[in-house]
């Protein structure tokens, strides 16, 4: 299972204060919200564990299908590949499967899985504790259904370098690099996006290590991030202290200039749906292209 269009597409993760402002309250509303509000797709998130009845995930399901967002499903922060106690370690396990049930529910593709910390052991132990809990979870889950996305990270202490993510993800094709730039530009203290030209070598990197398939067809996540000598200290949105970055404009022209087609989930603070339609708009301007009709309306209902 993959949806994927031969277009970017831009949506938030969660829902975020425009939703709340229009009146939204429930998850099942939200894909026709996006439809009006002229985004494409969003990432249900179940960082704080998977909750929700199957008919409640299935009626958020329906309701994408017919709006035409696509899904994806972010799993449990919890989730540690490479916890040096192997009880917790394995019990991963058990939330990843969790997340893929209510994946399939929700029609999603792909779930997005944190890689875990190598604070207290070597970045060689993390990676090979990581690798034995993957492969324990496909040997339960098989090799096909939906995609396992793994998370670059952004503290320092934590697994998910790109080269660490692209590594993991040889292991099999339902492994999936999830790109977050803004994690990756937190790990390099603010240096690691200069310019549209150091995008595209990240992209180029994935083609190497994946195929053009993977790279055209990211799945990613973008923001600005505060940052310390540690990394990431926390989100903020495109209005926020701008010397942080990263910056969007020189990200969406890569993708125009490589005729990429990433899904882009902007994590922005409060403002995911708002900073996700500004890069859709960007997009659509470097294209030359009408920009779509988006209804800004406070009742959209209405």
């Amino acid at each position: 299972m993959q949806n994927t269009r031969p277009y970017p597409t831009f949506g938030p993760a969660g829902s975020g204060s425009a939703f709340a402002a229009a009146g939204g309250k429930h998850t099942k509303d939200l894909p026709a919200w996006l439809k009006r509000y002229g985004l494409d797709a969003f990432e249900y998130q179940g960082g704080n564990g998977i909750r929700g009845s199957d008919a409640a995930f299935s009626e958020i399901g329906e309701a994408a299908r017919e709006a035409g967002i696509l899904v994806s499903l972010h799993a449990p922060y919890f989730i540690s590949l490479s916890g040096v106690e192997e009880e917790k370690r394995l019990k991963s396990i058990e939330y990843i499967r969790a997340s893929v049930r209510a994946a399939e529910l929700l029609g999603a593709d792909r779930i997005v899985i944190h890689t875990g910390s190598a604070s207290k052991i070597t970045r060689e132990e993390a990676m090979k504790l990581a690798a034995d809990t993957l492969t324990r979870t496909l040997d339960e889950l098989g090799e096909e259904g939906v995609k396992l996305g793994l998370e670059t990270m952004g503290k320092v202490n934590q697994l998910g370098t790109p080269e660490e993510v692209l590594s993991l993800c040889r292991l099999s094709p339902r492994l999936v690099p999830v790109y977050d730039f803004g994690h990756i530009n937190a790990r390099a203290c603010g240096g690691a996006f200069p310019d549209a030209d150091a995008f595209r070598r990240a992209f180029d990197r994935i083609a190497a290590v994946l195929g053009d398939d993977a790279a055209k067809n990211l799945h990613c996540h973008f923001s600005r991030i505060e940052w310390t000598g540690a990394g990431e200290k926390r989100h903020l949105n495109f209005e926020d202290a701008p010397a942080f970055g990263p910056d969007f404009e020189p990200f969406i022209e890569a993708v125009v200039r490589e005729n990429l087609a990433p899904r882009v989930i902007c994590e922005s603070a409060g403002k995911m749906a708002e900073d996700a339609l500004t890069m859709k708009r960007h997009y659509l301007k470097l294209q030359g292209k009408q920009e779509e009709s988006v209804c800004l309306q406070q009742d959209w209902k209405n």
